[in-house]
């Protein structure tokens, strides 16, 4: 059973009714929301007063991954503004079991991530206190780059960490999923398909994230 969480990143920010909507028909699971600060990552995009009319608008529940240095600081406002569930970088912050603490305290569920370019074993002591565990496929930073192909290795050697635990995060992997290699990633262990020009680049995104549940059951 695979869950969807389109990305906001490749919509029309004027008009963010449209993929709204688009997400509602497609009965998605959630809304995955990218926020960078132009340091931790080299773009900026939105921030909580963003996501505050976001959540204004749709009742699904949001998907947000902090790509920003010191998340702590900010953690606070991303919670207020109704996030849902909030991932942040291991490499962004110095003391990462703080932060995953905070945000579980508030009620919020938590994942943790790391860019391509970073070891693997930066996340392995936090696996098992997460709910969420996001592989990035691309360097974080820019829509529309291309699938790392190792990272496919990456999704399976999480795969089998979290099969010795008893708690099971979630995998999710972000960064040039599309319906031809869908299917790879599910196999290799994902159960989150995060996607963004691969449904909204698309002609029709509705019938495009249907396409993606059948790949794996809904």
């Amino acid at each position: 059973m695979i869950k969807l969480s389109p990305s906001l990143l490749a919509t029309d920010f004027s008009n963010l009714t449209i993929p709204l909507s688009q997400c509602n028909s497609g009965e998605v699971s959630m809304i995955h929301i990218d926020v960078m600060d132009g340091n931790f990552v080299p773009n900026i995009t939105m921030g909580p007063v963003v996501i505050n009319g976001i959540r204004k608008a749709t009742n699904l529940l949001l998907d947000v991954h902090l790509m920003i240095n010191k998340p702590e600081n900010f953690i606070s406002d991303f919670i207020k503004v109704g996030s849902n569930l909030i991932t942040f970088h291991v490499e962004a912050t110095k003391n990462p079991f703080n932060l995953i603490n905070q945000i579980k305290n508030e009620g919020l569920k938590c994942g943790i991530t790391l860019k391509p370019s970073s070891d693997i074993s930066l996340i392995e002591d936090y696996i098992e206190y997460v709910d969420l565990i996001l592989i990035m496929s691309v360097e974080p930073g820019f829509g529309g780059q291309k699938f790392i192909p190792g990272m496919l290795d990456r999704i399976y050697y999480v795969k089998d960490m979290t099969n010795k635990l008893n708690s099971k995060p979630d995998i999710s992997v972000d960064g040039d999923v599309k319906l031809s290699n869908a299917k790879q990633i599910i196999d290799a262990g994902a159960n989150i398909l995060v996607s963004g020009t691969g449904i909204f680049g698309t002609p029709d995104p509705v019938s495009t994230m249907k396409k993606f549940y059948m790949m794996g059951g809904k």
